[in-house]
Formats: structure tokens, C-alpha cells, sequence
């Protein structure tokens, strides 16, 4: 329910300005980094820093990460269709998903890396490795504030965590770069590795479980249905709630349907609808409420049914 008892259109929230937003980031995002991505590669080779080029390949990785969500927020943007009765809404999680598994992915490369350079050291030029992280950082750091608002939806706090994970790694590698021009030891480039991969799997988890509990349709984080069932069934008439169903829909989005049920047949069952759907969508911010009322007995709630929806 929306702010009319019967308004259940889907086509206009008033999303577009955080739409534009948000394309305009993830453009600005992969343009920067894809162009990081090549100077840090091409130095990191050149003088033989692990370090560098982990730190590309992951910057690597976000430039299709950043890819990944912007097309699934454009496709989520797209209205929904008589195949497609949500929209395509679950698109940004669907990449929150694929993003957080490529994470994982990357992280293990530059664990097997770091394990085989420590042991068997290599020298790594400390100065080229500062000033390269430095540029890193600065790259990541800004492109993390880009997706620094909104991150209550899912895609964009997908993004925001790569920009994080990122600058972790990049600044680990500059730590690195620091200890060897200070003290020529060179296991300090894999071990940092190590360091920041343990950061970036930690923060990664929750995405990945959260995008994973969104694609099963689990209860999204935050909610809980036996505070949601207790809630309506402490409505003047209502007996029973039985077939609860809260679900998220899309990276933000929540939806709920449930059955009120009611030993004594309504003489207002719109204003009862109304009223449930008006609590749930104050107390729990579910704005999409699917509800129905029934007459019946609690052995049986639905076999004498009296059925209206809102």
C-alpha cells in the first residue's frame, strides 16, 4: 500500500534524481579506476612489486564491478512488464551478489601470490610503489565518496564497499612501499597483502550475506516477521495473522502480504486494511502491503472465505 488504500502502481517513486545520481558515480567511478588500473599495472611489472599489481588486479576487478551494478541499476530502472511483474528490480542484487563472489575471488589470487613472494622473496623498488599507492588512494578515496549517499540500497553499498576495500588495499600497498625505501625489507610487500586481505574479506561478508539472504527471499536485515505478526494481530478485530510473507523485492525495496483473519465478518474491512497497512508502513517502513481479510474459523481461517484486498 502507497498512500492510497488502492494504489498499487509501481511506476513512479520519485527515485529518478537518486537514478541520475548514482549513474553519474558509477561513470565517474569506472572511468577513474580503468584508468589507474592501466598505470599501476604497467609500473607495478616494471619493478617487481606484488603489491602493485594485486592492487591492479583488484582495481581491475572494481572496474567490472562498478560495470556489474551500473547495469543492474539500470535495469532495475526499467518499468515492470506482464512477464515482469516487479520490473527487473532484483537486477542490483543480483550484482551485489556477483560483486561480493568476485571479491572472495580476488582475494584469493593475491593470498596465493603473497604466500609464494614470501616464500621466495624479490626485490621491490620502495619509491615507484609510494608514488603509485598515493595515486591509488586518492583514485579510491574519491570514487568511495561518490557512492557514499545511498547506501541503504544494496548495489550502491556494494560499490561503496569495493571503494573501501580498495583503498585499504591501496594504502597497504603505500605502507609497504615506506617500510622497504626505510628498511630494504622486501617481505614487508606480500605480508601487508595478507593484512589487507583478511580487512577486505571481513567487510566483504556482510554484503555477500545480506545480497544472499535478498535472492532467497529471506526477511530482509533489520525486520523481523514475529514483530510484524504481533503488531497486526494487536489490531482492534483482527483474531489471527497467518501466511506472512516479508521479502525484499529489490536492493531497498520491501514487500509484505499476510491474512488477517476475523471471527466476526467487518463492517468496514477497507478501513481495517487501511489501518494495517498505515502501521506497517510507520513502524516497519514497508511501503508495498498486501493484505487480506477473512471470516472464518481459526482450525480452518481459510475455508470460509470473505475475502477483500488492499
Amino acid at each position: 500500500m502507497h498512500s492510497h488504500p488502492h494504489d498499487h502502481s509501481h511506476g513512479g517513486h520519485g527515485h529518478v534524481p537518486g537514478a541520475v545520481r548514482s549513474a553519474a558515480a558509477f561513470r565517474w567511478g569506472i572511468g577513474l579506476n580503468a584508468a589507474y588500473v592501466a598505470v599501476e599495472a604497467v609500473v607495478g611489472i616494471g619493478v617487481g612489486s606484488l603489491g602493485l599489481v594485486a592492487d591492479a588486479g583488484h582495481n581491475a576487478s572494481d572496474v567490472l564491478a562498478l560495470a556489474v551494478g551500473w547495469l543492474g541499476a539500470a535495469l532495475a530502472a526499467r518499468r515492470p512488464s506482464e512477464r515482469f511483474t516487479y520490473g527487473l528490480k532484483r537486477s542490483p542484487v543480483l550484482a551485489s551478489l556477483f560483486n561480493a563472489l568476485l571479491l572472495f575471488g580476488v582475494m584469493g589470487i593475491v593470498v596465493w601470490e603473497a604466500v609464494g613472494r614470501l616464500l621466495h622473496p624479490a626485490p621491490v623498488a620502495g619509491a615507484p610503489v609510494v608514488w603509485v599507492a598515493f595515486g591509488g588512494l586518492v583514485v579510491n578515496v574519491g570514487t568511495a565518496l561518490l557512492f557514499s549517499r545511498g547506501r541503504d540500497d544494496l548495489n550502491i553499498r556494494a560499490a561503496f564497499l569495493h571503494m573501501v576495500a580498495d583503498a585499504a588495499v591501496t594504502l597497504g600497498v603505500l605502507l609497504a612501499g615506506l617500510g622497504i625505501m626505510l628498511t630494504g625489507a622486501t617481505w614487508l610487500d606480500p605480508a601487508i597483502s595478507l593484512v589487507v586481505v583478511a580487512v577486505v574479506l571481513w567487510s566483504t561478508w556482510s554484503l555477500f550475506g545480506e545480497a544472499l539472504r535478498r535472492s532467497l527471499d529471506a526477511v530482509p536485515t533489520g525486520l523481523e516477521a514475529p514483530q510484524i505478526r504481533a503488531a497486526l494481530e494487536s489490531l482492534p478485530g483482527v483474531e489471527e495473522v497467518h501466511d506472512l510473507h516479508v521479502w525484499g523485492y529489490g536492493s531497498s525495496e520491501v514487500a509484505l502480504t499476510a491474512h488477517l483473519m476475523t471471527r466476526r465478518p467487518q463492517e468496514r474491512p477497507n478501513a481495517l486494511l487501511a489501518d494495517a497497512c498505515h502501521l506497517i508502513e510507520e513502524r516497519f517502513g514497508i511501503h508495498h502491503c498486501t493484505l487480506q481479510v477473512e471470516c472464518g474459523e481459526p482450525v480452518d481461517p481459510c475455508g470460509l472465505r470473505s475475502s477483500q484486498t488492499v
